[in-house]
């Protein structure tokens, strides 16, 4: 039976959720513009959601436990990951990160056999996400939503082709970081454990994500052709194409993108250290206010609000082994892989495996499943993979009412969750 406290936080975790359907209400009520306005946007952040519930939850354990109690649990919780992906938003959106990115997308679009608009897309909704292999999810995931947002997603409208290109992406994202075993959060939670290392993720999780990911790019690239090319999507204009009398700021040198990229990879390697990545990180804000002439502004606030909402659903997830670890505990592997993947569109997929990791006695294909079914719902819902959030910061303001449906996200993303779950679902061999 659950402690008080434990039956508390799985209440407030059921409301947490409850609340993140409802953001596109609150939303409704914020652009009313009524004398309690200023409230309503607030709960309209998704943001926030987690962040202010995990506060009501240390509230009611002071109350009721002692405030030492409640200093104790937020002690023994880990915020590495929430302290990381604020960190590495931050240098990933930096302009010359993104110039970076930029010509390198154009370069590959130009030598595929179609026209640019078209192949732009293409690239940045297959090889980029493929890329959170190497440089972390959440890092892809930053540099895709603004790749998408100045290029595609500026126009008022069109929310159809914003809420298909958003699930598609959510999903690429979560599956394309398994090719190594540090890119992933569900991968990294277990690896150790399990033993698993960049060979094993390539050869049993790798190729069926770079298949699923380029099918599921595809697919919707042929969808939404015939608007690319009429460019009643968007522009189909990079991050650092100027439109006509723009005043952005002049692309950066190549020193001063090399500078950025090695900052960018420094923090990639010391993402286990948050004392030493927020060390570069502050070091990177100083550079990047000495040559501010070559930057765009920081997103420092949406990048706050990510962490906060990640360090939320850490505080309120890490009270809910007491169900979650028995029930994933009892499923057979193909009632897991189904089981896992609903139930990250609830959790965080790297709570979820890292719960399952606990279970003792399992199946070499057990494992497999427990991590292939989390990473392939990972994107049905903006809770259920840490990248998530980024990506929502980035792109809500362009959809109508500055606010994005969960449920409208969650049906855009079954499609590519169902191929993804035919790949990792083919025949494999385990030793």
């Amino acid at each position: 039976m659950p402690s008080f406290i434990e039956a508390l936080a799985t209440f407030l975790f059921a409301v947490a959720i409850i609340h993140t359907f409802s953001v596109p209400v609150f939303a409704r009520l914020a652009n009313k513009n009524g004398p309690h306005s200023g409230l309503w946007h607030m709960l309209a952040e998704v943001e926030a959601v987690f962040g202010v519930w995990a506060f009501a939850l240390v509230v009611f354990m002071i109350v009721s436990v002692g405030a030492s109690d409640a200093v104790s649990y937020i002690d023994s919780r880990n915020f590495t990951e929430p302290a990381f992906v604020f960190a590495i938003m931050v240098v990933a959106a930096s302009k010359p990160i993104l110039d970076l990115v930029g010509v390198s997308v154009r370069y590959i679009a130009r030598l595929l056999p179609m026209r640019m608009e078209v192949a732009m897309f293409f690239v940045t909704m297959s090889i980029v996400p493929l890329a959170g292999s190497f440089i972390t999810e959440p890092a892809a995931m930053t540099l895709a939503a603004l790749l998408l947002r100045d290029a595609y997603f500026r126009r008022s409208g069109q929310s159809g082709f914003k809420y298909m290109t958003l699930g598609v992406l959510f999903v690429n994202i979560s599956i394309g970081g398994v090719l190594t075993a540090y890119a992933a959060p569900p991968v990294l939670m277990v690896a150790s454990t399990f033993g698993w290392d960049t060979a094993y993720m390539s050869t049993h999780f790798g190729w069926r994500a770079i298949i699923a990911v380029f099918i599921n790019a595809t697919l919707l690239t042929l969808i939404v052709r015939k608007y690319l090319v009429s460019k009643e999507i968007g522009t189909g204009r990079g991050v650092n194409e100027d439109d006509e009398g723009s005043n952005r700021r002049p692309r950066a040198p190549l020193i001063v993108m090399a500078i950025h990229l090695a900052f960018l990879v420094a923090i990639v390697l010391t993402a286990h250290h948050p004392a030493m990545f927020l060390g570069l990180l502050m070091l990177f804000i100083g550079y990047a206010e000495a040559y501010k002439r070559f930057q765009n502004q920081l997103l420092i606030k949406e990048g706050l609000m990510v962490g906060f909402f990640l360090a939320g659903l850490v505080v309120l997830g890490g009270m809910q082994k007491w169900w979650l670890q028995d029930l994933l505990g009892g499923l057979s592997p193909t009632i897991l892989f189904w089981g896992a993947t609903a139930l990250t569109a609830l959790t965080d997929n790297a709570a979820l495996t890292y719960l399952g990791s606990l279970v003792e006695g399992t199946s070499d294909l057990w494992r497999y499943m427990l991590v292939a079914g989390a990473v392939t719902g990972g994107g049905l819902t903006v809770i259920a993979n840490a990248p998530n959030p980024a990506g929502f910061a980035i792109l809500k303001g362009t959809f109508p009412d500055g606010a994005i449906s969960p449920l409208k996200l969650l049906l855009s993303a079954l499609v590519p969750t169902f191929i993804a779950a035919f790949m990792f679902l083919l025949p494999n061999s385990f030793s």
